[in-house]
C-alpha cells in the first residue's frame, strides 16, 4: 500500500516503528508471564502478533510475498507445520484441550517469524534487533539474579523442584539458562565487533557478569553445552582478533561472577535465614559490581587500542585443521548431551536432586526414557505421529518408572513422535530456510549475521535436549533473529540473492 502525501508517510513510519517496538519486547513481555507457557498469555500474545503483522503487512515497502528460497522454506515451513498441528488436534490428538494449546502457540510463532520476515528489511533496524533482545534478556535474567542478591527487597517464589536452581520468572531453571546462554553469546558478539560504537561493547562486556551468574545459578547442563557450542561457532563465524578478545572479556566476566556466586552458599542455593541470604546477597552484589565495572573498563581500553591500532586486528590465521577442530568440538558439544543421557540413565527422580550445584558435577537424567519412548511410538506411528501434546498419554502408557511428565524434552524427538515424519519434515524445512539465510546473509552482510546464527545455534542445540518449543520467552527471541535474517536474505537484489555466497575468500566480520 503505497502512502505518498506527508501525513501518509510519518502515519506509516509511525505505525511501523510501533510494530517493531512490539516484537522487540514481545519476548520480556511475555517471560513475566511464566514465560508465556500458559495459554491465557498465548492467546493475547498470539492476538498482538497477529495485528502487528497485518499493520507490517500494509505499510512496510517492497515485495510481501517471499522471493528467496530461504524465505519460502521458513515461513512456509513454520506455517504449514502449525496447519499440521491444527489438522492433527481435530482428527488424531488424544486429547483436545492440549492440542489446542499446541496451536495457539503455533499461530504465535507463525506471526511473529512472518512478521519479523518484513520488519527488519531496513538495516538500520535490523542492526539493533541484537542489541535490543540481549538488554531484554539481561532484565530477565537480572531480574531472577536480584533476587538472590536483594531476597529481602526483590522476593521471588522458586518451585518446591527447583530448589537452589534459578527459575523465576519463566518458572523453569533449565528455560532460564537457555535464555542466558543466549544472551551470554549475543554479548560476547557485541564485545568483539569493532562496528559497534564503544559504550556498546563495554556495556555488552558489564553485562555478561549477570548473564554469566543467572546461568551457573540454574544449574543447567544442557544450558552450558549449548553457551560452549554457541561461542565456538561464534569464533568460527567470525575468526577475528577483537571477536576473540571479545570473547574472553565475556567469558572472564562470567566466570568471575560465577565463582564467586559458588562461594556464597546463600546465593548459590538459597540456604540459612532470610538475614543471612541478605548479608551474603550484599557480597555478590558488590562482587557483581565490580566485576561489571573492570570487564567494562577492560573492553573499553581494548577498544580504544584497536582503534589506534595498537593491538593487531584481523582475520586470525588459523589453518584449515584447526577450523575443522573448531567445527569438530561445536559439533561434540551438541551431541554431549544425548551421549550423557543415553549412558546414564537414572530412573524415578528424587525431587531434591539438582537443586544444588552438586547436578553439575553428574550427568544422570531421566531424558532417554523420555526419548526412547517417544521413538518407540513414531516407529508405530511414523507418518503422522500420535498427535498434538499426545507424548503425555504416551508416557503413562510406556512410562518404565512413575514419573509425571508432560513433554518428550527435545523438540526434535516429540516432533517425530507426536506429528511423525511430515511434521519434522516441515520443521527441517523451517531450519534450512533459516541455516540458507545465515549463508546468504554472511556472504553480504557478515557482521549481521554472526551474532544472531551463533544465539540460533545455541537454541537449536537446547532444544533438542528440552521443551523450548513449549517456552514462547526463549524460542520467541529465536524466531526474532531467525526473522531478521530472513528479512535480510529478502532485502539483498534479486540476483545476488539468488547467486549464494561469493568465495570464502570474502573477508570474515571484525
Amino acid at each position: 500500500m503505497e502512502l505518498r502525501d506527508p501525513p501518509a508517510q510519518a502515519l506509516r513510519r509511525g505505525l511501523a516503528g510501533a510494530a517493531r517496538v512490539a516484537l522487540l519486547a514481545g519476548p520480556t513481555v511475555i517471560a513475566f508471564r511464566a514465560g508465556g507457557y500458559f495459554e491465557e498469555t498465548t492467546q493475547v500474545a498470539g492476538i498482538v502478533a497477529w495485528i502487528v503483522l497485518a499493520i507490517l503487512a500494509v505499510v512496510v515497502d517492497g515485495h510481501i510475498v517471499p522471493r528467496t528460497l530461504a524465505a519460502r522454506l521458513a515461513l512456509g515451513g513454520i506455517a504449514a507445520f502449525s496447519l499440521w498441528v491444527l489438522l492433527s488436534r481435530l482428527t488424531w490428538a488424544p486429547l483436545d484441550g492440549p492440542a489446542g494449546e499446541d496451536v495457539q502457540r503455533d499461530a504465535l510463532y507463525v506471526a511473529v517469524l512472518v512478521a519479523g520476515a518484513l520488519a527488519w528489511r531496513p538495516r538500520e533496524w535490523a542492526r539493533s534487533v541484537e542489541a535490543v533482545l540481549a538488554l531484554g534478556i539481561l532484565v530477565v535474567v537480572g531480574y531472577g539474579v536480584l533476587g538472590r542478591v536483594l531476597p529481602g527487597l526483590v522476593e521471588l517464589h522458586p518451585s518446591r523442584r527447583a530448589g537452589g536452581r534459578l527459575d523465576q520468572p519463566l518458572t523453569y531453571w533449565n528455560a532460564m539458562g537457555a535464555l542466558a546462554a543466549m544472551g551470554v553469546v549475543l554479548c560476547a558478539r557485541m564485545a568483539g565487533d569493532r562496528l559497534r560504537e564503544l559504550p556498546i561493547r563495554a556495556a555488552a562486556a558489564a553485562a555478561a557478569a549477570p548473564l554469566g551468574l543467572g546461568l551457573y545459578l540454574t544449574y543447567s547442563r544442557g544450558a552450558l553445552a549449548a553457551v560452549g557450542c554457541g561461542l565456538i561457532v561464534l569464533g568460527l563465524l567470525a575468526p577475528t582478533r577483537p571477536q576473540l578478545r571479545g570473547i574472553v572479556v565475556v567469558l572472564g566476566a562470567a566466570f568471575a561472577a560465577s565463582l564467586a556466586g559458588s562461594l556464597l552458599d546463600g546465593v548459590a542455593s538459597v540456604k540459612g535465614s532470610l538475614s543471612h541470604q541478605e548479608k551474603q546477597g550484599l557480597v555478590m552484589l558488590v562482587v557483581l559490581v565490580v566485576v561489571m565495572a573492570a570487564a567494562a573498563g577492560l573492553q573499553a581500553w581494548v577498544a580504544r587500542r584497536e582503534t589506534a591500532q595498537r593491538l593487531r586486528d584481523g582475520r586470525l590465521p588459523l589453518p584449515r585443521w584447526a577450523l575443522a577442530a573448531g567445527w569438530a568440538a561445536a559439533i561434540a558439544l551438541a551431541l554431549f548431551p544425548y551421549a550423557a543421557a543415553v549412558v546414564s540413565e537414572r530412573g524415578e527422580e528424587n525431587p531434591s536432586f539438582g537443586a544444588t550445584a552438586a547436578r553439575l558435577s553428574s550427568v544422570g537424567s531421566n531424558r532417554y526414557a523420555y526419548w526412547r519412548v517417544a521413538f518407540r511410538e513414531f516407529v508405530d506411528h511414523p507418518l503422522k505421529g500420535t498427535g498434538a501434546a499426545s507424548f503425555r498419554v504416551d508416557w503413562l502408557q510406556e512410562r518404565p518408572f512413575r514419573e509425571s511428565v508432560r513433554d518428550a524434552h527435545s523438540l526434535y524427538f516429540e516432533t517425530l513422535a507426536e506429528l511423525g515424519i511430515v511434521g519434522f519434515g516441515l520443521l527441517c524445512a523451517l531450519l534450512a530456510g533459516v541455516l540458507i539465510a545465515i549463508r546468504r546473509v554472511m556472504a553480504e552482510d557478515a557482521a549481521l549475521a554472526v551474532g544472531p546464527a551463533a544465539a540460533l545455534a545455541v537454541w537449536a542445540v537446547h532444544a533438542g535436549v528440552d521443551w523450548d518449543w513449549e517456552m514462547p520467552a526463549v524460542t520467541l527471541v529465536a524466531l526474532t533473529l531467525a526473522g531478521m535474517l530472513l528479512a535480510r536474505c529478502e532485502a539483498l537484489p534479486r540476483s545476488r540473492a539468488a547467486a549464494g555466497p561469493p568465495p570464502p575468500a570474502s573477508p570474515p566480520p571484525g
